[in-house]
């Protein structure tokens, strides 16, 4: 059983307006978190749940869509409050009416994203650490960004599938093609953009005013291209979206080969998630990239 009372008690200072759970929702769609729908007092939240060990996860999606929301360029549910009892721990959010996709609503995401893609760091990764999925996510800062990607994405995922197994092939083809990363950018750092981190179509929608709405975030800072690589790595995002973001934002000819090498972080991870077929599926785009350095 949630402890519903101290989560209450936790909104009622967070807001300074009394709230009393009236009323408890099912929300299904997520695999890593229990989501429900809590009423009370003439207000919604949105709350999730996990065990206590996850108290550090909800603390970093807050900070991340916090991040977001300071950048003043796309809507987020605000975070309201996160805490743990002994076997529990939860993160509330503004409950946000979701509505339906619009070639005006994708549009709007697609300037929005190059509005908060201009906004940049100094410096490639983050002041904290978060998840992708339920995987640990490292986001100590570095000044490079072939640094960032060698050592704290491809690398760390590849030394993950190691320990759980994914030997032989794959790990050859990963030592080969980190020896040569520094071959996809040949020419001066990207931009440190800030970075949802983990933008497939799960991870957005629209709310009852058609405005587009981010969530579920592995916030850092770095490449754009890694953002929108991701949304064509699941079945795509509408027509619309793309159109608006390159008139705002155009892309660089080279994406079309980097987009596999930033995708394959993902597939990496869901591997080490998942296993499956998605360790013959890096192996094959880590060839093509391997043929594009020879």
């Amino acid at each position: 059983m949630p402890p519903w009372a101290e989560i209450a008690a936790q909104i009622s200072a967070s807001t300074s307006l009394p709230f009393v759970v009236e009323g408890i929702s099912l929300i299904g769609g997520g695999c890593i978190n229990q989501a429900q729908r809590i009423e009370g007092n003439g207000r919604r939240f949105f709350v999730k749940l996990n065990d206590a060990a996850s108290l550090a996860m909800f603390e970093a999606e807050a900070a991340g869509l916090q991040e977001i929301h300071d950048s003043g360029t796309l809507r987020i549910p605000q975070p309201v409050c996160w805490g743990k009892t002994s076997s529990t721990a939860w993160l509330v959010l503004e409950y946000l009416e979701m509505g339906r996709v619009s070639t005006r609503g994708a549009e709007a995401f697609g300037a929005g994203l190059a509005a908060m893609h201009r906004c940049t760091s100094e410096k490639f990764g983050w002041k904290r650490d978060n998840t992708i999925g339920a995987t640990p996510q490292t986001n100590t800062y570095t000044s490079g960004w072939g640094q960032f990607w060698r050592e704290r994405r491809l690398g760390y995922q590849l030394q993950l599938a190691r320990v759980n197994g994914h030997t032989g092939k794959l790990q050859v083809l990963g030592e080969k093609l980190l020896a040569n990363l520094d071959s996809f950018f040949p020419d001066a750092d990207p931009a440190a953009s800030l970075l949802h981190g983990d933008l497939w179509s799960g991870n957005y929608s629209f709310d009852n005013q058609g405005q587009p709405v981010l969530f579920d975030p592995a916030v850092y800072y770095g490449d754009r291209e890694t953002d929108i690589a991701m949304t064509e790595l699941f079945g795509g995002f509408p027509a619309a979206f793309y159109a608006s973001y390159r008139e705002s934002y155009p892309l660089d000819p080279g994406y079309d080969v980097r987009k596999t090498l930033y995708n394959l972080y993902h597939i990496l991870n869901h591997l080490n998630l998942f296993g499956g077929g998605y360790r013959h599926q890096a192996e094959q785009m880590m060839s093509r990239l391997l043929a594009e350095t020879t």
